[in-house]
């Protein structure tokens, strides 16, 4: 997935890693970055795996050691995605609501959101038609169900295994899928979050 400014992460500096790490980061880094280029070059479907290894001058074996399964080599930045998922949440304005920051968590990430930037929107295009790759991406962004469930009950002081919580995380992060064959994503987006936010304030209000 093409890096873009919503990228950057807030708070203090990480560690200083290893040469060995950051060789292997690197690495990682080529195989996504020449199978990416290919892809948008001819489709994903066109490309097989002994072409990116090529293009990445590594072996296949290499490849798989980063990259289990082919729709892996187009999402490779869970970690980054769900540490700003989180964020979003417990670092909201004060006065915004859970469902109003997870709106625009959605509104303004790469989701949905391209800012103008022609390589995302490329990229963006890919997923969106490619089955293979539409479907892979929604699993791995559902994979931060339990993660987001777990947040919005220490933000709202509910219990842990409330189901109300695991409800919003789970239709939030369903959110933008809903977007994928329309020609204004924004607003379906927006309209998917106007249904969370009426539900969650309405319970909201009856426990008052």
């Amino acid at each position: 997935m093409p890096r873009t400014t919503t990228d950057t992460a807030t708070g203090p500096s990480p560690a200083p890693v290893g040469r060995r790490e950051r060789k292997k980061a690197a690495t990682r880094r080529a195989i996504a970055d020449a199978a990416l280029r290919l892809f948008l070059e001819r489709g994903y479907d066109e490309v097989g795996i002994r072409e990116i290894a090529d293009a990445a001058d590594v072996s296949t074996t290499t490849l798989f050691k980063h990259f289990p399964v082919k729709e892996a080599l187009v999402f490779d930045e869970e970690t980054d995605r769900e540490t700003h998922l989180l964020a979003a949440v417990r670092e909201r304005p004060e006065g915004r609501s859970i469902p109003a920051a997870l709106r625009e968590h959605a509104l303004t990430t790469r989701l949905v959101s391209a800012d103008g930037d022609a390589r995302f929107a490329a990229f963006t295009d890919l997923v969106t038609r490619t089955p293979a790759l539409r479907d892979y991406g929604q699993k791995m962004w559902l994979r931060h169900t339990t993660a987001l469930a777990r947040v919005i009950a220490e933000e709202s002081g509910r219990p842990a295994d409330d189901p109300a919580c695991t409800a919003l995380a789970h239709f939030a992060l369903e959110a933008p899928r809903a977007a994928y064959p329309h020609a204004t994503p924004r607003e379906v987006v927006d309209r998917a979050f106007d249904l969370l936010e009426e539900g969650w304030n309405a319970l909201v209000r009856s426990e008052a």
